[in-house]
């Protein structure tokens, strides 16, 4: 089922993750919702507070990038529980974009080698290294687990400079081809 996209402003994004349990309540149906809400927002990646809900869980499929990102080729992921362990210091930066900030892409800094620790949809431990712009894409969707956003590392000039099209964004003022979930209105 396809779920909406939580948008900038809603505070749902800012909210820090729970860990999930081995019990979680429809666990599979929950991942497939969330691939299926991904592939129809065309997306590379989704965490679990961008459909609205604070547990620490994100899919990726990075394989569209294949043809420009090699080391993309092949990779569908579930992480659950994810830890991430910087292995290199040294930032590159390149563009990013999210499904909660349409319309919008930055250049960010991150590091391109890490390590990652989580768990699988079966609630198997794994752990491996991961680089280049795969790396980049765990990096951006673990951010969301910790209730940060691409833009909290980007400048505050370059910020204010966002501030009209944020606004558009909190407002509802968009257009998106997918269904989406704005901040709910503060009454007056």
């Amino acid at each position: 089922m396809k779920l909406p996209v939580y948008l900038y402003g809603h505070p749902v994004l800012r909210e820090e993750s729970a860990d999930v349990m081995p019990n979680y309540p429809e666990l599979k149906k929950l991942i497939n919702d969330m691939f299926e809400t991904m592939y129809a927002a065309e997306g590379v990646g989704l965490a679990a507070p961008q459909i609205g809900r604070n547990d620490r869980i994100v899919v990726i499929d990075a394989d569209p990038l294949k043809d420009t990102h090699p080391e993309c080729e092949g990779r569908k992921l579930v992480l659950i529980n994810p830890e991430i362990e910087i292995l290199d210091g040294e930032n590159v930066v390149r563009g990013e974009g999210c499904l909660s900030l349409p319309g919008l892409s930055e250049n960010v800094a991150r590091v391109e080698h890490i390590r990652l620790r989580y768990q699988d949809e079966n609630m198997e431990q794994h752990e491996e290294e991961i680089s280049g712009f795969l790396a980049r894409i765990v990096q951006h969707e673990c951010d969301h687990l910790e209730g940060m956003l691409y833009i909290d590392h980007i400048s505050p000039i370059r910020k204010q400079l966002l501030r009209n099209k944020l606004r558009n964004i909190i407002d509802g003022r968009i257009q998106c081809d997918y269904p989406v979930r704005t901040a709910p209105r503060k009454k007056k």
